[in-house]
């Protein structure tokens, strides 16, 4: 999936979700668009280098996800505790929709 067909999908998620770059004000953070829901974030991810995006995760699924597939990587900037990465370049695009459609639910029963 490329950076523009996952934009896509994050802003199809409903209508309650915004996109911003948050950090401009950060030399190293200024390209990272964030995808939000109730004015909290469930994806993210560097414009300039999309090889990595993060997503909130249930804790408990964190481990099995890490044992069964390989593009579930450490997340940027945040608690590997309830945020997972996931590779881009080898995570199926399936995969990606599944676990981005998963954040944004928890994220939005959370705030509702």
């Amino acid at each position: 999936m490329n950076i523009e067909e996952y934009r896509e999908y994050c802003l199809s998620l409903g209508a309650d979700v915004e996109e911003k770059l948050p950090f401009t004000a950060f030399k190293y953070a200024s390209g990272v668009l964030v995808f939000y829901v109730h004015g909290h974030m469930f994806s993210f991810f560097d414009c300039d280098k999309f090889c990595v995006i993060t997503l909130k995760c249930q804790a408990d699924r964190i481990e099995e996800l890490k044992a069964q597939y390989d593009c579930i990587v450490k997340p940027f900037n945040m608690s590997p505790k309830y945020w997972i990465g996931i590779d881009v370049q080898t995570a199926p695009d399936d995969l990606l929709r599944r676990l981005t459609s998963n954040s944004y639910e928890i994220v939005k029963a959370q705030y509702q």
